[in-house]
């Protein structure tokens, strides 16, 4: 299988997975699925963009009529190369026997490929948004009551282990690395892309809701000694538990008086308990401590996506700060009615953003901040809004 035909038709799909790297910290990008075992014979390099003749015109088919996703897909059988991360076709035309390298492993489970390198990588929305939510609707779509196995490719070692738990819950089997792997693997089929519909959404009109998901978070994340750092589980004699998101000083929307806040909460007669996500604390530990918890209340950010950890039947609060009115029910609110979560949205007034300090009252960053930015999400309004922005509650 060393040997390559420099003559054969090639199409390459080393470029159609980059396409699928989301400029996300976690980026999906294929499935294989199988279902024999491979054949044997010459191996053909498939060259992205290229025509394809012959036999190869029927081996591959892609759709692309999805607004937010490609799915393609190879009816040969395909050999992908982990040095490399380049896919080969395997001619199934056999001229005579030939030799197979040593380091080649047959599959007959399917494979669903990650790619998790660079962009927001650690960031838990977009591990959830653009990683573990679009892997659950492919694997639920592509591959229902199928064995998988996931290949990961630039795959950071922390990342792996923080994740663990969830990777092993949507596979049995042992993760493989391509970036450790030194074996060729060997597929008589494969599908390549990952589907989404948009942020933290499911596939319309599915069986399977976000409801579902939150099970297989409650299956990854639940009985793990999650108490270790947090007061152990209310008692059912015990007031509310209440978790106030909070967030660090220096990186924007950061709620100025929170100590004031806590109070308050604590006199209307919450058990508060102050809580910032960070690379210390488990995904075990958090699920543990806002799973046992009946309300949480923070400010619009990433953080926010743990809200994915209250039972339903619980109350989740978001604070929005000005001028993200487009994105503050996309990313939380509809996900968290859509696991059965009471959801309160408090929209600040303009005097309790720090805006005013920088901004006069009738500037268009204030006054009109969709006008201001218009159809431009860019990263200087992104700074404006999501940087510079803090925010002082009205407690009175």
């Amino acid at each position: 299988m060393r040997k390559r035909n420099p003559a054969a038709t090639a199409t390459v799909f080393l470029a159609l997975i980059i396409a699928f790297l989301f400029v996300f910290e976690i980026n999906l990008s294929s499935i294989f699925r199988l279902s024999s075992a491979p054949t044997q014979g010459k191996i053909r390099r498939l060259t992205f963009g290229e025509q394809r003749r012959g036999k190869a015109k029927q081996v591959i088919s892609c759709d692309r009529s999805h607004q937010k996703y490609d799915l393609c897909s190879i009816t040969g059988a395909t050999v992908v190369d982990p040095a490399t991360s380049t896919f080969f076709l395997v001619d199934p035309t056999i001229s005579g026997p030939r030799s197979i390298a040593q380091n080649v492993r047959s599959n007959i489970i399917p494979r669903p490929l990650y790619s998790v390198r660079g962009g927001y990588t650690g960031n838990v929305f977009h591990d959830f948004n653009d990683g573990f939510i679009p892997l659950f609707i492919t694997i639920n779509s592509i591959y229902k009551n199928q064995d998988v196995v996931l290949v990961v490719s630039k795959a950071r070692d922390w990342w792996l282990n923080r994740y663990k738990n969830l990777l092993h819950v949507f596979s049995s089997h042992p993760i493989v690395t391509l970036d450790n792997d030194t074996s060729t693997h060997c597929f008589p089929s494969a599908t390549l892309g990952l589907m989404s519909y948009g942020f933290m959404a499911l596939m319309p009109n599915s069986s399977q809701t976000l409801l579902h998901f939150r099970g297989l978070l409650d299956k990854a994340f639940g009985h793990h000694g999650q108490y270790s750092i947090f007061n152990p589980p209310p008692k059912p004699d015990s007031p509310p538990r209440l978790v106030f998101m909070s967030r660090s000083k220096g990186i924007g929307r950061e709620i100025l008086n929170q100590d004031e806040a806590v109070k308050v909460a604590k006199e209307i007669g919450f058990d508060v308990i102050l809580f910032e996500p960070t690379g210390k604390i488990s995904l075990q530990q958090a699920y543990g401590l806002i799973n046992s918890s009946h309300a949480m209340v923070g400010m619009h950010g990433a953080a926010l996506t743990h809200s994915l950890f209250l039972r339903p039947g619980s109350a989740f609060m978001q604070v929005m700060p000005l001028g993200i009115d487009w994105v503050r029910k996309m990313c939380f609110g509809e996900p968290a009615r859509a696991i059965g979560i009471q959801y309160i949205e408090y929209k600040i007034k303009v005097e309790e953003s720090s805006l005013v300090e920088k901004y006069d009252k009738n500037d268009m960053v204030i006054k009109d901040p969709a006008s201001f930015q218009g159809r431009n999400w860019s990263s200087d309004v992104m700074k404006i809004y999501l940087k510079e922005q803090n925010v002082k509650l009205d407690l009175v």
